[in-house]
């Protein structure tokens, strides 16, 4: 692992200042794909705009083939490891409400998690690292990468030979996030666990039909669902260690068709989370049992499916609380903290994460004058985020590989 950064590294103190003279261009970019948003795992204009953009560099670049995915490859001037920096593309099912004038032209879609700038961020980072490739002793991997948001595109990603395309596998990894709920600039990330699992929870639960005015002639599946969601809050209570916590939503319940009749089926809905492995393994097994059981209390059946979703985010140990280190240098130390606690969140960084030592770290831009309690989150149809944190992106894109490749 590379040793942490003193803040009189020269080579590093300049990267803000580079990062600062390409902000026109990560705005325009930045701008230009929040303006056409594009979902899942095929985003022709989202490549376009990538591949469009990196042109003029000295960069091998590949386009993938489940996927719209652009990889860019530059060499450094000396020979030496592989660093690999991310960026996700996709948007989100959206109507956007920012009135932002670069705001999405495309109804029902919006980059409402920033990944419009995490792209531009990587794009200019990419740009400021070619101009100092004489410096690097190796080879950095630049992934722009699509359907992030439930779709598994890391995973396509490295099915089609990601860690493989220089011929040798990176040896650190990062992941930038912006957020709106973080004052603006500053960069966080923890060592460890820092974002959860995420599963989702289908419970059917089955009984018998018939007239609502004679219950006792039925089998009503909805008392059965309505006491497995209070069932299932007990058992994350009483089953899952406080200090390895779990959480368990139901989100949707669907029963029925109107007042006077007892249905024969329930559904219920919900998202499982975790923070290790263990736990994701144990509350699996811990809502079939409950579901199980409630429903027979009530004479019903009730079938239980989990559908896997992205696994723990980890951090490497030693690379985690080293970009907070980094970020102390590169963008002063009021820029940079410990994150202490880790997100229920989800991203399928992990994915990467599993198999390269390496981070996820988040970039504050809260918009100015607005409290960052009071913030519109990501994922809201308001959020907005302040474009002027995106050079200190920039710039720990960039620094990240300096330092990893001195």
């Amino acid at each position: 692992m590379s040793a942490p950064v003193h803040p009189a590294d020269a080579r590093l103190a300049g990267v803000l200042h580079q990062a600062r003279e390409l902000q026109p261009r990560t705005v325009a970019l930045r701008r230009r794909i929040h303006r056409h948003p594009e979902q899942g795992l095929r985003l022709p204009s989202t490549q376009a705009a990538v591949l469009a953009e990196l042109a003029d560099l000295p960069l091998s670049t590949h386009t993938g083939e489940s996927t719209t995915s652009v990889v860019g490859v530059l060499e450094g001037g000396k020979p030496g490891r592989t660093v690999l920096l991310r960026a996700d593309m996709d948007a989100l099912p959206l109507t956007e409400d920012t009135g932002l004038e670069f705001a999405s032209e495309t109804p029902g879609t919006m980059h409402a998690c920033g990944h419009d700038t995490h792209v531009a961020m990587l794009a200019s980072a990419a740009r400021l690292l070619s101009a100092r490739r004489a410096e690097l002793a190796g080879q950095v991997v630049f992934m722009f990468q699509p359907g992030e948001e439930g779709h598994h595109g890391a995973k396509y990603m490295l099915d089609e030979g990601l860690l493989e395309v220089t011929g040798s596998r990176p040896e650190r990894a990062l992941a930038i996030h912006i957020t709106s709920t973080l004052d603006s600039g500053m960069f966080q990330s923890r060592p460890g666990p820092i974002m959860a699992s995420s599963d989702i929870l289908n419970v059917t639960v089955t009984g018998r039909g018939g007239h609502a005015s004679a219950p006792h002639d039925a089998l009503d599946p909805i008392p059965a669902a309505a006491a497995m969601v209070g069932a299932l809050q007990t058992m994350i209570t009483r089953k899952v260690s406080v200090f390895d916590p779990a959480v368990v939503t139901v989100a949707h319940i669907k029963a029925g068709t109107t007042s006077n009749i007892i249905p024969e089926v329930a559904h219920l809905q919900g998202t499982i989370r975790a923070l290790s492995e263990p736990t994701r393994k144990l509350v699996h097994e811990e809502v079939r049992r409950v579901c199980e059981h409630v429903a027979a209390a009530h004479g019903c059946t009730a079938e239980v499916e989990v559908v896997l979703g992205y696994g723990v985010t980890v951090n490497d140990e030693v690379v985690g609380p080293g970009v907070v280190d980094l970020a102390a240098a590169v963008l002063g130390p009021a820029h940079a903290a410990p994150m202490l606690d880790p997100l229920m969140g989800a991203e399928d960084w992990s994915y990467v994460l599993n198999e390269v030592p390496g981070a996820m770290a988040f970039l504050g831009a809260c918009p100015p004058g607005t409290p960052v309690a009071e913030a519109a989150p990501n994922h809201s149809n308001r959020v907005i985020f302040d474009e002027a944190a995106m050079a200190h992106g920039v710039a720990m894109y960039a620094g990240f590989a300096l330092d990893a490749l001195r």
